[in-house]
């Protein structure tokens, strides 16, 4: 399944990938009406905060961080800018994380197995739940 809040993103999801029995696109206006999954990959959807507070844009992330728990049956991963950014390329509309946090947030709240990668040569991290492991 594949989703994402642009339609012109969804068109080009079908025309590259198109649709099947087993696969489709759909634009997600409401993070809860993904079907429940195996696994769920939520990648980019952190990032901009546009004129949101920190505190705002926290409470979404781990909002939607827990619909992914709820929805995933195996796992989940995603992705956040890192607060380990150089200084001079940070922007105010862009949410930079402490990925100790999100480490220790998974943890306590959703698996023991929880991988932090931030060893790929971005300006981001990279968190895996796996669940029942």
């Amino acid at each position: 399944y594949g989703y994402d809040l642009s339609d012109e993103m969804i068109k080009n999801a079908i025309d590259l990938y198109g649709i099947g029995k087993n696969r489709f696109f759909r634009t997600l206006h409401e993070v809860n009406q993904i079907e429940k999954s195996d696994y769920i990959v939520a990648s980019g959807i952190f990032n901009v905060k546009m004129s949101y507070t920190e505190s705002q844009w926290l409470h979404y992330i781990l909002s939607t961080l827990e619909i992914m728990n709820e929805k995933s049956i195996k796992g989940f991963a995603f992705n956040v800018l890192t607060k380990y950014s150089d200084p001079q390329k940070m922007r105010n509309d862009l949410y930079y994380a402490d990925p100790l946090f999100f480490f220790d947030f998974c943890k306590r709240n959703f698996s023991k197995n929880v991988a932090l990668l931030h060893d790929y040569g971005l300006y981001e991290f990279t968190i895996l739940v796996r669940k029942g492991v």
